[in-house]
């Protein structure tokens, strides 16, 4: 740690917690010689399933992967429309091209910026085939409604859970409740790999079936390709390091949560706009949100203080410079474009100690106190 600061997330300090188990599921591995798959990710495959509530889990090489093989399993094909949301980040977008789909987007929820549902019917076509909506940040869209919309219209729902291990919905976890679920295991996230690492949950024999032939070349037999597949296989070692780690999770969510509340009590000036918690579901914290005018300044100021904070995200995906050629324009999605320029990620993560919250608080709490005296008036949300 830099002297005195306050680090957004410290992975350093999560190895030390379990370095020793982890070299030595890691070691294990390097000394076997079987470095791809294996009975390592066949192992974590089946943990992880358990763990999610779902018959079963396909194991890929990242979380953008997840979702490309996802749309491909739920039978997208190029010139089908894909419905998701703009504010998340550009691989849920992304993988909707991957596949040759068109990404229709709706806007977000002010209070929760998750997907909303009022929205998704009119933003149905006949070309509609499936529609991803993001659990941000660590809790769950609202599902009930989206199922709804999407049964009426026989219409597939990929849940883009890469921000949401283990977060329950009406009183299921997240990934198992759509069609299909997909999760990243980037280190930053709630159970990060040594490196790059995704999941697909799904309680359809089909899709599984699908799924483990399109990540390995599209063979179900060596030499077989029946499908035009990919090389998006796990490697080895990240599926033992996982292992590992999946064992924590649960302390470490309630860590996190420990962490968000003591955020929420010592949060209480007005200009600070809060991401709302909703009474459908819990929440895993992969990231604790808040809302600030003059971001930038505040920002900047919490640097001279020595804390490190983030933004996701400052751009929502239909201004991308890329998804120019998807024909969006500024002003389309209000709720999305005023969150990309308002949200900021504090510092949060399992280890970190608990007085910095105080600390975090009292500095962003004075911060905004003084723009809004000198503004003369509170920013509303």
């Amino acid at each position: 740690t830099g002297g005195g600061m306050i680090l957004f997330n410290d992975l350093a300090a999560q190895y030390r917690s379990v370095q020793g188990e982890l070299q030595q599921a890691v070691l294990k591995v390097l000394e076997s010689g079987q470095y791809v798959l294996g009975q390592e990710v066949a192992a974590f495959e089946r943990e992880f399933a358990e763990y999610a509530e779902v018959s079963q889990a396909v194991a890929v090489n990242s979380g953008t992967s997840a979702l490309h093989l996802a749309l491909l399993a739920a039978g997208v094909q190029p010139g089908d429309e894909v419905i998701t949301v703009p504010f998340t980040f550009v691989a849920t977008v992304a993988a909707i091209r991957y596949a040759g789909a068109i990404p229709v987007f709706v806007d977000v929820r002010p209070d929760t910026l998750t997907m909303d549902p009022a929205l998704l019917a009119r933003a149905m076509t006949p070309k509609t085939k499936a529609i991803i909506p993001v659990h941000l940040y660590g809790q769950a869209a609202d599902l009930d409604p989206i199922l709804a919309v999407a049964k009426t219209r026989g219409v597939a729902v990929i849940e883009d859970a890469a921000q949401a291990h283990g977060t329950r919905y009406k009183g299921r976890r997240v990934g198992g409740i759509g069609d299909l679920g997909c999760f990243s295991f980037y280190p930053g996230k709630n159970l990060g790999a040594c490196g790059e690492g995704g999941i697909i949950t799904t309680t359809n024999p089909a899709y599984v079936k699908k799924l483990r032939m399109l990540r390995d070349w599209g063979a179900e037999r060596k030499y077989d390709h029946e499908l035009l597949g990919f090389n998006y296989r796990m490697e080895a070692v990240q599926g033992a390091a996982l292992r590992v780690k999946l064992r924590r999770l649960e302390g470490w969510t309630a860590a996190r949560r420990k962490l968000a509340a003591a955020y929420d009590r010592s949060l209480k000036v007005g200009a600070i706009g809060h991401v709302a918690k909703a009474g459908y579901g819990d929440h895993v914290y992969h990231l604790y949100v808040v809302r600030v005018q003059e971001r930038q300044a505040i920002i900047d100021g919490l640097q001279a203080k020595g804390i490190q904070t983030g933004i996701h995200y400052p751009v929502p995906v239909h201004l991308q410079p890329w998804a120019a050629e998807l024909g969006y324009r500024a002003g389309q999605f209000p709720e999305s474009e005023a969150a990309a320029a308002t949200v900021l990620s504090l510092p949060l993560y399992p280890e970190m100690p608990e007085g910095q919250v105080a600390q975090v608080s009292a500095a962003l709490s004075s911060l905004v106190r003084e723009q809004t005296s000198v503004e003369g008036h509170a920013a509303g949300f």
